[in-house]
């Protein structure tokens, strides 16, 4: 009888279904509890201090969504094209939107090790977008 290990989750699935109802029920145990993540706002390791932005992100952008526009992996990479939009939080409720990607490198264990957004458009932008009223009465 030969013992075998499990076969490795199938982490473009995973994130396919976290991206869907993003930022709520995300799957951190795919993540390396020390992973690095990068994006045009932030820079850190740690998987706790991740949950805390993801978590962050859904006190301060309501109507949240995040689409999904392709996935793929390619050996241990894996990069995924998205659109995240909502309202600020705020009384004028700006919209935002901000079309990126995200590289993830998956490391020796099987986990997420390195989460790096990119985004297709400024900081500069994305402010500016602040500064836009959205609909005052919510989309909800």
């Amino acid at each position: 009888m030969s013992l075998s290990s499990p076969a490795p989750p199938d982490l473009v699935t995973i994130l396919r279904a976290d991206y869907a109802r993003f930022p709520k029920n995300q799957t951190y145990s795919i993540y390396d509890p020390q992973v690095y993540f990068r994006d045009p706002l932030n820079e850190f390791r740690g998987l706790d201090r991740y949950r805390r932005m993801i978590e962050g992100i859904g006190r301060w952008i309501e109507d949240i969504r995040l689409e999904l526009q392709d996935i793929r992996q390619t050996g241990s990479q894996i990069r995924a094209e998205w659109i995240l939009s909502g309202s600020l939080a705020l009384p004028w409720r700006p919209r935002l939107c901000i079309p990126g990607w995200t590289e993830m490198q998956i490391n020796e264990t099987g986990l997420i090790g390195s989460h790096v957004d990119y985004w297709r458009c400024s900081r500069r932008q994305v402010l500016l977008q602040m500064f836009r009223p959205g609909d005052p009465k919510g989309s909800r």
